[in-house]
């Protein structure tokens, strides 16, 4: 894993574009002040919630919540123009859930409505109600996730569904991504900043 782990730090990490990046320093984290938020995932988290099942408290809805990790693995890719935030989370007001899951569906979500595509709707409708079961069941509370550490089971891609708003000053910036290399802000300003 790239950080320590959350039993000593006591922050999860989000990732967010540059481009949000001085709107979350200044006003913290809502669930849906991303420019992305509406264009990318708005019908794909009401899809998963539609088959949230009745014992998942009602506090957890996907369409609103932030997602964070606990950790990413030693060589994880991430994107470009990015920006790795510490944060603290309230561990009542969170919940974990296997996002290898939700990332089988989201492609044939994207792509149901390209008449090329049009047969995703039959996978959406067989395959992926299955995976979606699947990722309501195998999820758990943040903190019954502590005690059983499934973040850290082979082929569990924790995501972390933070049903609260962040605010800036539990939020810290370790890293920004830049052409594929992983700076920290000390480093990021000795590479940009001219003296």
């Amino acid at each position: 894993m790239i950080f320590p782990d959350y039993e000593k730090t006591g922050v999860v990490y989000h990732v967010i574009h540059i481009t949000d990046l001085k709107k979350t320093l200044q006003n913290g984290i809502k669930y849906d002040d991303k420019f992305t938020y509406k264009a990318n995932y708005d019908g794909f988290h009401e899809l998963i919630d539609k088959y949230r099942p009745l014992e998942i408290p009602n506090f957890v809805i996907r369409n609103k919540s932030i997602f964070a990790s606990m950790n990413f693995p030693k060589k994880h890719a991430f994107h470009s123009h990015s920006a790795i935030l510490a944060i603290k989370i309230s561990n009542d007001q969170c919940w974990i859930a296997n996002e290898n899951y939700a990332n089988q569906i989201y492609e044939p979500f994207e792509l149901q409505n390209i008449e090329e595509f049009s047969k995703c709707k039959k996978y959406l409708d067989t395959k992926g109600i299955e995976l979606l079961e699947k990722y309501w069941h195998t999820s758990l509370s943040f903190n019954e996730n502590l005690k059983k550490r499934k973040d850290q089971e082979k082929g569990y891609d924790a995501e972390i569904l933070i049903t609260h708003t962040i605010p800036p000053e539990d939020i810290e910036v370790l890293f920004i991504i830049s052409d594929h290399r992983m700076l920290s802000v000390k480093e990021w300003k000795k590479t940009f900043l001219v003296k």
